[in-house]
């Protein structure tokens, strides 16, 4: 372990954090003097204008990280035309995570949804675009992860054991019917949960499960990160990627894999771009475009929003997930229990992939469509999209356009909901058409038909109401 790296890190944000503070106060100063500052020091202000100042000091007020989840933000969403207000609550809570719904009042029910967010360095609000799109369809739950710096050590372990369990306890408690949605790293555990569930014959089984950029088999078109994983034994990321939370946090002495570990592990996979962005965006609010130079600053304010990882799920998952491919093999096991994919009979699955994405190549995602080899082919669908990389998946113009529909789609063709809605309808019209038959002497005419049709679709209509 190394015992150094997180109080070094904590040691350097300590020093920085009165440096941040006051380029925060110069930069609220000059938007309220903005032509005092070059009279006030003409000698170092000499060819530079306010905003470029602005810009400078914009850069140092950035020049550090959060370790507190953001808010998710969403107020309200638009709901066939009509603004509808939006209420976050928690209705379920470990010491490791939360279920968070993200209520609203809507006049038909929808398909009630999980969102299992990634356990990977960031909170779960990196998903807030995802979670705004599809609250206009569905009713939106999402697993909500704290942060393990601030989880006391008496809370125990959370290993990838314990990741599984936490999501089959969050569907249990959204109850039978619901769709899952797992997005990158948690896509082996969700079918870990899902594939146990169907081994037991559990009556919250999801009706639908999509599993998009996820690394299920790892083997197929290795990335950097494959590769990375694989470049040292597990021994090695123990010994010097492992460091223990220090003092002055809830979680003091827990063995973490430290989210700007992580973070820094991302970010040197893209250096450059990442540093264009900054040169971008201390050069647009110079010249005076804020617009431009707001859109990079929320981008990064979120991604340096960074959450540590439990030194054993970090571990276990790269042992089972990237070293030993551990699912694809048929090895992995969530406690004493095989998980078996085949098993799988209920639930529908969908596959998404980037034709870019540089962490989770094309190839390892569809590998579940071969592991649920128990599942009818009508019940199994699979998608490429073309242009877009890892995030572009699940965030942005393409998600919203191209891939959300086909998402809405699977789960609206899989709502079980639905189905016993259509089916009790059917069975009044076939009532309605039995009762018009007798009427008649045993003598179908185009008057029963017709009558019986007008009867089947006002029982549509009232079953639809009267459906909780």
């Amino acid at each position: 372990m190394n015992l150094l790296a997180y109080p070094a890190y904590q040691a350097f944000a300590d020093v920085m954090r009165p440096w941040r503070a006051a380029a925060s106060f110069a930069r609220a100063a000059l938007a309220a003097w903005p032509g005092a500052w070059p009279a006030a020091w003409p000698t170092l202000t000499a060819g530079f204008d306010a905003r470029y100042l602005d810009a400078c000091w914009e850069q140092i007020e950035m020049a550090g990280l959060t370790h507190a989840r953001p808010p998710f933000g969403i107020d309200a969403v638009q709901v066939d035309g009509v603004r509808t207000p939006v209420i976050e609550e928690v209705v379920k809570r470990t010491p490791f995570g939360s279920l968070l719904h993200f209520r609203k009042d809507t006049p038909a029910p929808q398909p009630r949804v999980l969102l299992v967010a990634p356990m990977s360095g960031h909170f779960a609000t990196l998903l807030r675009g995802t979670v705004r799109t599809m609250l206009a369809d569905h009713d939106v739950y999402i697993t909500d992860w704290h942060n393990p710096r601030d989880v006391p050590l008496a809370a125990g372990r959370f290993g990838f054991d314990e990741y599984v369990e936490h999501v089959m306890a969050f569907i249990r408690r959204i109850g039978p019917d619901a769709h899952l949605v797992a997005i990158c790293q948690p896509t082996v555990a969700a079918l870990a949960a899902v594939s146990l569930m169907a081994a037991d014959n559990d009556p919250a089984q999801p009706a639908s499960m999509t599993l998009m950029a996820g690394p299920i088999d790892c083997r197929v078109n290795p990335t950097k990160v494959n590769d990375l994983a694989n470049s040292k034994p597990i021994e090695w990321f123990e010994r010097n990627l492992i460091s223990a939370v220090p003092g002055g946090f809830p979680g003091a002495q827990r063995r973490v894999y430290p989210g700007f570990v992580q973070l820094s592990a991302f970010m040197s996979m893209n250096l450059e771009r990442h540093l264009a962005s900054f040169e971008e965006m201390r050069h647009e609010r110079a010249k005076g475009d804020a617009g431009k130079a707001d859109a990079i600053r929320v981008f990064y304010r979120e991604y340096f929003a960074t959450t540590d990882l439990t030194a054993e799920f970090y571990l276990e998952t790269v042992s089972s997930v990237f070293q030993q491919y551990a699912l694809p093999l048929g090895k992995l096991k969530v406690g004493e229990r095989l998980v078996e994919p085949h098993a799988i009979r209920r639930t529908a699955l969908l596959t998404i992939e980037g034709e870019k994405d540089d962490i989770c190549a094309v190839g390892q995602t569809v590998a579940a469509q071969e592991l649920c080899s128990g599942l009818r082919p009508y019940m199994k669908t699979h998608h490429v999209q073309t242009g877009v990389g890892h995030y572009g998946v699940f965030n942005g113009r393409r998600w919203d356009t191209q891939i959300y529909p086909l998402v809405r789609s699977t789960i609206h063709d899989h709502e079980p909901r639905a189905r016993r809605v259509a089916a009790s309808a059917s069975s009044m019209a076939l009532a309605s058409a039995d009762a018009a038959d007798a009427a008649g002497a045993g003598q179908v005419t185009l008057g029963a038909l017709l009558a019986a049709e007008a009867h089947a679709a006002a029982a549509i209509a009232r079953a639809a109401e009267a459906q909780p």
